[in-house]
């Protein structure tokens, strides 16, 4: 974004010296791939069209852990529906009930 914003050309060399100057370690193939892909695509476009999938994204998201994507990706949703059931057990904990 840096060297989009400032009108230069993007390359590999120049994505790593500035992912470099920041303090940041990657892998080194990281900068070639992005140099290409911004070779191909206008950097600025996809900058701003971040938000603008369609909603196709969600499903996607979804169906990975089904395909075998691994269970990190399942883990933080079971934590968010515990977390929910909790809070619907502390509701109806009121000391009456709707059929008393």
């Amino acid at each position: 974004m840096i060297l989009e914003d400032e009108g230069i050309a993007i390359t590999a060399d120049k994505i790593a010296t500035l992912v470099k100057a920041a303090g940041v370690e990657i892998e080194s193939y990281w900068p070639m791939l992005f140099a290409k892909m911004a070779d191909k695509r206008n950097v600025t476009e996809l900058i701003m069209n971040v938000g603008a999938g369609g909603g196709g994204g969600a499903p996607v998201a979804a169906a990975a852990p089904a395909a075998g994507g691994g269970g990190a990706a399942a883990a933080p949703a079971a934590e968010e529906k515990k977390k929910e059931e909790v809070a619907e057990e502390s509701d109806g904990d009121l000391g009456f009930g709707l059929f008393d």
